[in-house]
């Protein structure tokens, strides 16, 4: 029996809604604020984030918020990045969601700071978060809400740079990025994915 078939039945849908928002990146103080960790910076600008109680459970941080009267998860793996999908996988099988009923946030390097993407499948880009959850899920047919960080300088050092922390020019547009990104967040999870992966296959925030 495959890891999908022992989540859910996968069965398709017309536009399903979002279930489970995962947020990548690493634990503590020292990474809080690198561009691995934009994801958990993101959603910290959702309209209902204060609102968010978190609960320590599967390795990770979790917490629920109705939504048009469904109930969404959301979860901060714990286990840094290369063991994401421990926890997620965990939070799937307990609360019986299907795999299409998730959305990955995640730092994106092929993509321009302040640029996000909505896609559903597709490559790994060598993306240690992705990668952990495509072994426990067994497919990498899930959602990714893709935010841009931008590619290191030519020569620079790739794990360096996405555990380094944003530079001052790219501090100064953060506001207005994660803003754009929450709201566009907020607005999948109220009307589902598909209404949207064409308008933001690829959109500028700043």
């Amino acid at each position: 029996m495959t890891v999908k078939k022992e989540i859910g039945s996968l069965t398709t849908m017309e536009n399903n809604k979002i279930k489970l928002v995962a947020a990548l990146g690493n634990p503590g103080n020292e990474y809080l604020r690198t561009r691995h960790n934009i994801a958990w910076q993101a959603i910290e600008y959702l309209s209902f984030y204060d609102e968010l109680n978190w609960t320590e459970k599967f390795n990770s941080e979790y917490s629920t918020y109705t939504i048009d009267d469904e109930k969404v998860y959301f979860i901060k793996p714990m286990t840094y990045m290369n063991r994401s999908g421990d926890g997620i996988l965990a939070l799937l099988k307990y609360f019986k969601i299907d795999i299409e009923e998730i959305i990955i946030i995640q730092d994106e390097l092929e993509l321009d700071f302040g640029t996000v993407s909505l896609k559903n499948g597709g490559g790994l880009a060598g993306h240690n978060g992705l990668r952990s959850i495509a072994a426990n899920l067994g497919t990498k047919d899930f959602y990714r809400f893709r935010l841009g960080i931008s590619r290191p300088p030519a020569g620079g050092d790739i794990t360096n740079y996405v555990l380094g922390n944003f530079n001052s020019f790219e501090k100064e547009l953060l506001p207005d990025y994660f803003g754009k990104s929450a709201e566009i967040l907020e607005a999948i999870l109220e009307n589902g994915c598909k209404n949207y992966e064409k308008k933001y296959k690829k959109f500028k925030t700043v």
